[in-house]
């Protein structure tokens, strides 16, 4: 069994550290601690990790997040992965910091990355693991919120939250993205 988890985020180091990057980060997480190595190719960073019987195609796409969409289409195309073996990790203004969720579909909910994976997709009918960035910013602020780099106390706080994201990428590939809302999104 195949799946694509693809984290999303903008490219180049002016980028590395802000909130909108969370997908990034999730995936950078899980390279470092099972020691995948990305590979620079076509729409994207890639990397490959064998779980438990089944190879995950890990994927930061290099189109910036407006345009991720091209990006997840064409992996999703190039290793033949259906739909239902999607997960899309992604920053979220409507969660405090550090909330981890699970949603099995939905709304872009104004996310532009998001929003151009259910324009490509054609679909909404895909899970996404959510990362909750807050939303302590002023009205008309969001964007320079979410392309800020996170506080003091978010960077410190952050490492403590990512264990948790590698637990539910392997839980939603081995038990199903229903088991594994259950079980993790009340943590």
């Amino acid at each position: 069994m195949k799946y694509l988890i693809a984290g999303l985020g903008n490219i180049g180091n002016e980028y590395a550290n802000t909130r909108h990057n969370a997908g990034f980060r999730m995936l950078d997480y899980l390279a470092a601690a099972e020691n995948i190595p990305f590979a620079d190719r076509r729409y994207g960073f890639t990397g490959e990790y064998k779980y438990k019987g089944r190879t995950l195609v890990l994927l930061k796409p290099n189109t910036f997040m407006n345009l991720s969409g091209e990006s997840v289409r064409y992996w999703l195309q190039k290793e033949k992965i259906a739909i239902d073996h999607l997960l899309v990790l992604v920053d979220d203004l409507a969660l405090p910091f550090g909330t981890v969720r699970l949603k099995p579909k939905g709304s872009d909910g104004g996310h532009n990355g998001l929003k151009n994976i259910n324009a490509m997709l054609e679909t909404q009918e895909y899970a996404r693991l959510r990362f909750g960035v807050g939303s302590n910013f002023q009205q008309g602020r969001q964007i320079d919120y979410v392309l800020g780099d996170w506080t003091p106390e978010e960077a410190q706080a952050l490492p403590d939250r990512l264990p948790l994201t590698l637990e539910v990428i392997q839980s939603f590939v081995t038990i199903g993205t229903e088991r594994t809302m259950n079980f993790f999104n009340n943590k």
